[in-house]
């Protein structure tokens, strides 16, 4: 199983769009608060469709939360302000995919004592950012194509 950590998600419909791809891929999905909205909304239900009852998900108050609790897992932050390609990345299973909020992307504080695992996804010069949803997606596809090529099975 592999993990999404979303880091003060602001917009439902992105976090509906990473439940229901969640679900599709048998991940788990991790929230941490404070949430832009409430997973009781009928714009994240929407967007996650049927398949929010199925969802494997986790609430938490703050990040430091997640690391206490599975001290020893490998986290991998993703930033359009870092350099590493996240296809230089081995990923394994049970690794961590850490994304933050869609305005401002993760903390400084965070992307700094995490530097070594800190991972992008490259763009042309000028974009500024890509979808939360989006982002997560092709990151989740590649651990899951590399876990597939390493002999595991995708789900």
């Amino acid at each position: 199983m592999l993990h999404i950590v979303l880091i003060e998600p602001e917009i439902p419909q992105n976090t509906g769009n990473i439940a229901r791809l969640c679900v599709a891929t048998g991940s788990r999905l991790h929230l941490v608060g404070p949430l832009g909205f409430s997973i009781d909304e009928k714009a994240v239900k929407r967007a996650g469709m049927d398949y929010w009852e199925r969802l494997d998900l986790k609430t938490w108050g703050s990040f430091n939360e997640i690391e206490c609790a599975y001290p020893a897992a490998r986290f991998f932050f993703l930033s359009s302000k870092v350099q590493r390609a996240y296809w230089k990345e081995s990923f394994q299973d049970e690794d961590f995919l850490v994304f933050g909020c869609e305005t401002k992307g993760l903390p400084s504080s965070l992307l700094a004592t995490h530097l070594n695992a800190s991972l992008t996804i490259p763009m042309t010069e000028g974009t500024r950012s890509i979808n939360l949803a989006t982002s997560a997606g092709i990151v989740l596809y590649e651990a899951l194509r590399q876990l597939d090529l390493a002999g595991k099975p995708l789900i």
